[in-house]
């Protein structure tokens, strides 16, 4: 069976007064139907620039993304992003901002159907009771929410979350974190975050993908996480495999700091 994602030998190189920068090289990965994958690595190390390829914002120089075998050549209504600041229109309420996102999902619907479904994944998100409240009357962890919302609203195959938690102080983090499995197990769709938390990825994730840092970064080596779900956060953070896996990651993000410092 073909893998639905595959990512095969993706370069990245910008043009500089200096010559080529190399962000990543040869970056291979295959992402499986319903799966939650984390890439983490240190800052700057390239995993946001994996993301926008994978997104269709940004095109490779080498290798690239194939979706079903079809390679990516640009955004399209099958992924939905969501970007560390929640960056919903200001002139819109919250719920036309989901209903927006709705109405590009494939097939003939109304604007009600639109409504309807942007009305769901709100109350689903968390966020049912600010429907006509406009983005300025809105704290930032809640914007996220509704930016979660809107990108479920799309009814996308592939869910692509670029650092979306980054800027919520811890409490507000781990309430969107169970905000977010909660869709994601409610709708099982396909999940690409990148998250520099050790500990969110050990949370959230299937498998996460450790790269090394830039120039010509790659993904060095893949963890399994197999801790059954649903997961209860105090639960999963007592277990010694918890405490394994959080050491190892460690261990190989201290190790790659220590060599691009060399």
């Amino acid at each position: 069976m073909r893998t639905p994602l595959e990512i095969t030998g993706l370069t990245k190189i910008f043009p500089t007064p200096a010559g080529g920068y190399v962000a990543v090289e040869n970056v291979n990965a295959h992402i499986d139907a319903g799966e939650f994958v984390c890439i983490v690595g240190h800052s700057g190390c390239g995993k946001s620039t994996v993301l926008s390829i994978i997104a269709g914002l940004q095109e490779a120089t080498l290798g690239g993304v194939c979706i079903d075998g079809k390679e990516v050549r640009g955004p399209g209504p099958e992924r939905g992003m969501v970007f560390q600041s929640p960056s919903l229109l200001p002139w819109m309420s919250a719920l036309e901002n989901v209903a927006l996102a709705a109405s590009r999902r494939a097939g003939k619907f109304t604007r009600a159907d639109h409504c309807a479904t942007a009305r769901q994944y709100m109350e689903l998100a968390g966020v049912g009771e600010v429907s006509d409240h406009s983005p300025a009357e809105l704290s930032q962890g809640t914007q996220q929410r509704v930016s979660l919302a809107r990108a479920f609203a799309m009814e996308p195959r592939f869910l692509l979350l670029d650092e979306p938690f980054g800027m919520l102080d811890s409490l507000t983090r781990f309430e969107l974190q169970d905000a977010l499995l909660g869709l994601w197990e409610r709708t099982a769709k396909t999940v690409i975050m990148v998250t520099h938390d050790v500990d969110e990825a050990l949370y959230l994730s299937d498998r996460i993908l450790l790269m090394s840092d830039g120039p010509r970064a790659r993904i060095a080596d893949t963890m399994e996480i197999r801790f059954p779900r649903p997961r209860v956060r105090a639960e999963w953070m007592r277990q010694p495999e918890y405490f394994a896996k959080r050491a190892k990651i460690i261990e190989f993000l201290e190790k790659h700091a220590h060599r691009s410092a060399s």
